[in-house]
Formats: C-alpha cells, sequence, structure tokens
C-alpha cells in the first residue's frame, strides 16, 4: 500500500517522452535528417515499416498536450530536444525555427505551472554527423558541446533542470553493437569507442551549463537494473558481475570518478575503449542529480558462445510485459540502494519506468488496462521503500505520457497512460492515466484521497 506521506514534498510528479517519439512534423520548418530517419527509411529496420514523420503530431498539438498534463496534474515534464531541429547539419548554421518551437513549447508548460525536465540527447544524432562516424568519431563531442551552448544559451533563463543523455547504453551499445537502434551498425569495439565518446560529451555538457549558470540543476539518465546469476556456480557469478559491469557500472563507475570497471575490460581488453589524457577527470565532472531508468532485471548465465562468456536466460517470474519483459518491481528498490550505498548520488530521479500491454480502445473511448496500473503502483512502492531507507529520490516520470513511436517497435508496443489513435490523432486517458492523476493530486495536496 502505498503511503504518500514518505514522499518528500519537493518530489516531482511527472510523466515523460522523446522528440522524435512524439513531435512528427520531421520534414518541417528546417529540421535536418536524424539517424533515426535514416535507420526507420530503411526497410526491414522498423516493424510494418513505421518512423516518426508523423508519431503523435506533437509539433502541432503540444499546447492541446499540456492543457490534458495539467488536468492531469503533473507538476514536471521530462522531454527532449531535437538536435536536428536546432543545428540540421549538425554544427555549424542555427535553425531559428527550431529554437522558436522550443521557446513557445517551454513557454506554454510554464503557463501551467509544469516545471521542465529538458534532456539534449534522447538519440536522434544528426545524420550528417553520422556521415562524418558520428559519436564513434571524437569530433561528434565538439559538436555536442556546441549544440549544448545554443540550447542552453536560449532556453536557460527558463529551464533550470538538464538531463544530458538518456541511456546512453542503449545509443552506444544498441546501435553500435547490436545493431537493432540507429544508426544500425555490429561492431563492439565501435560501441565501446561510442560509450565513451558519450560520457565525455556529457562531462563537458555539464561544465558548459554550470558555466551558464551554477544553480541550474544538472544530471545524466542511465538505464540500470540487476544483474542476478543464474546459479551458485562460480562461472555463472562471474556471468553475473560482468554483466553488471556491461550494463551497469561502464557508466557509473567513471561518472563517479572510478574509471572505467577492470572486471569488465580485463576480461575483453579488445573492446577497450581509447582513452586520453584528461578524459576520465572529465568524465567525473560533479552531477547534481543521477536520472535512473528502470525495466527489468536480467538473469545471467556463463556461455562459451561470445568473448563476455554471459548469456541472458529467460526470469522465472509469473508476470511479463508485451514487450515480454518480466515485471519485477523489486529490481527498482535493488537498484535505488545499491546506487545509493556504492555512489551516494546528491538526489536521484525516478526519470523513465512503465510498461507496454495490448491495449483496446473501447466504442465509448475507455481503455482498460489494469495491468498498467498494478505495474506502476508497485514500482512506486519500490520507491517508496527506498525513500524510506533513505535514499534520496526526489520524483518520478512515468514512461510515456503518450503512445508513442516506439523505436524499432514502431507503434505496436504502447507504453502510454494516453491513448493515442494515431488515423485521427485523438486522445484518450488510459484508466492507468486516470488512477496516476488521481494519486499525483493527492500527492500534491489538491484532492483528498
Amino acid at each position: 500500500m502505498l503511503d504518500l506521506n514518505v514522499f518528500p514534498r519537493t518530489f516531482k510528479w511527472g510523466t515523460a517522452t522523446a522528440a522524435y517519439q512524439i513531435e512528427g512534423a520531421a520534414h518541417e520548418d528546417g529540421r535536418g535528417i536524424s539517424i533515426w530517419d535514416v535507420f526507420s527509411y530503411t526497410p526491414g529496420n522498423v516493424k510494418k515499416g513505421d518512423s516518426g514523420d508523423v508519431a503523435c503530431d506533437h509539433y502541432h498539438r503540444y499546447a492541446e498536450d499540456f492543457r490534458l498534463m495539467k488536468d492531469l496534474g503533473m507538476n514536471s515534464y521530462r522531454l527532449s530536444i531535437a538536435w536536428p531541429r536546432i543545428l540540421p547539419k549538425g554544427r555549424g548554421e542555427v535553425n531559428e525555427k527550431g529554437l522558436a518551437f522550443y521557446d513557445h513549447l517551454i513557454d506554454e508548460l510554464l503557463k501551467h505551472g509544469i516545471e521542465p525536465f529538458v534532456t539534449l540527447y534522447h538519440w536522434d544524432l544528426p545524420q550528417a554527423l553520422q556521415q562524418l562516424g558520428g559519436w564513434a568519431n571524437r569530433d561528434t563531442v565538439d559538436a555536442f558541446e556546441e549544440y549544448t551552448r545554443i540550447v542552453v544559451n536560449r532556453l536557460g533563463d527558463r529551464v533550470k533542470n538538464w538531463i544530458t543523455h538518456n541511456e546512453p547504453w542503449c545509443a552506444a551499445f544498441l546501435g553500435h553493437g547490436a545493431g537493432v537502434h540507429a544508426p544500425g551498425l555490429k561492431d563492439v569495439g565501435v560501441s565501446m569507442q561510442v560509450a565513451h565518446h558519450l560520457l565525455l560529451s556529457h562531462g563537458k555538457a555539464v561544465r558548459i551549463i554550470k558555466e551558464h549558470n551554477p544553480e541550474h540543476k544538472v544530471g545524466i539518465t542511465l538505464i540500470l537494473g540487476p544483474s542476478h546469476a543464474a546459479s551458485e556456480s562460480a562461472e555463472d557469478q562471474a556471468a553475473a558481475a560482468r554483466h553488471d559491469a556491461f550494463l551497469n557500472t561502464i557508466y557509473l563507475d567513471p561518472l563517479y570518478g572510478r574509471g572505467y570497471p577492470k572486471v569488465l575490460f580485463d576480461h575483453v581488453p579488445q573492446f577497450a575503449p581509447k582513452v586520453q589524457e584528461g578524459d576520465l577527470e572529465i568524465i567525473a565532472t560533479p552531477t547534481d542529480f543521477l536520472g535512473i531508468n528502470y525495466y527489468q532485471r536480467s538473469i545471467l548465465k556463463h556461455t562459451e558462445e561470445n568473448p563476455f562468456n554471459f548469456e541472458g536466460v529467460r526470469p522465472p517470474g509469473p508476470e511479463f510485459t508485451f514487450f515480454d519483459w518480466e515485471v519485477y518491481p523489486q529490481g527498482l528498490y535493488e537498484v535505488l540502494t545499491r546506487v545509493q550505498q556504492d555512489y551516494a548520488p546528491k538526489e536521484i530521479f525516478i526519470t523513465e519506468n512503465g510498461a507496454t500491454f495490448e491495449d483496446t480502445l473501447t466504442e465509448d473511448g475507455q481503455v482498460h488496462d489494469e495491468q498498467r496500473r498494478f505495474y506502476i503502483e508497485r514500482h512506486l512502492k519500490a520507491v517508496q521503500d527506498a525513500i524510506s531507507e533513505g535514499v534520496p529520490v526526489n520524483g518520478y516520470f512515468a514512461w510515456s505520457f503518450l503512445d508513442n513511436f516506439e523505436w524499432a517497435e514502431g507503434f505496436e508496443k504502447r507504453f502510454g497512460l494516453v491513448y493515442v489513435d494515431y488515423p485521427t490523432q485523438n486522445r484518450y486517458v488510459k484508466d492507468s492515466g486516470k488512477w496516476y492523476s488521481k494519486l499525483v493530486k493527492a500527492a500534491l495536496g489538491a484532492v483528498e484521497v
């Protein structure tokens, strides 16, 4: 049972989205081409050939969407900026119409009393930079600095909370190692170099934001999850430790001044990134908070089939989402207490947490998604338990505000608290959204429980 009194009075109750997943208007007002445009247009990469060309048409409907967000009682919102809207070629000439769009968007949010948390990079790298090597090219770090400076100088009079990167593990490994995300490369060594450049650009962006205004809060968002061994055997335990380094500590350790995890790169030295003098100090530039995205745990066994010598095992749990991800709220508690014990961030935000289920829109405009409501409730209970033990969690952003373009899954998978009927672009608040709205209003004292 949730006890809202446990959550701090300053707690941020919100939802999250990403630019390419909801904005649409992919070819309007001077926006450049991104790696996700190219990836989506390539046959076989995205289910049903879907793309973010229209998505939720948020570019034209943001005022309507923010009125709905206000009606639902949210006091904060995590969004991302589309780099190709600001710098269509990645660097150089600035697209004024792109900046003006975000000017108006931020003003509209603030008009409704909703506090913006702005993510600078949620995977939509300008294709012009990819053609020069993308994140595998160290020059892209300089381009990110340029982009960061432009955005912060324009929006920093109103935006006070900044997230440099969303889930660098996904951008690095899924995009460059597994090849299932843009830009679709399959080279593990390149993916590790990309991870390093993403972290380096993070550190440099933190410094830019702090130079602009030392009072602004800045952090990074990581996708984290427990790595459990499939058995008590020494081999499986070691496999789980390597996976933990591969997913979690490869980012956490350098961010908190510990360098890259030896347990991983002593095992696969051929994949270790090239690190220049001073890089690790830049990466470890102090931040104000850590954003955590949590969806599932991993269970690992030893294998000889790959250089990492770990292999995922299907969890034994009885409940799975439409993504076939195990529902395991305990894992969020494990992540929060582990991060606090090992790294002690000043503040933590749950920047994403949510689930896909097979939603059905009824004739009278209802979506009865009890599974999603129960999912969120149990994960909030895990957050509550962590707060009770002194973990400084100060916000929860449900993923996602709207159903949206779910990357390589196209529009098949729905995460939203609000159902989007894509042919009409009509919005319908799901039962989970109504429940979350009531909870948020109760937590903020707007209504009685």
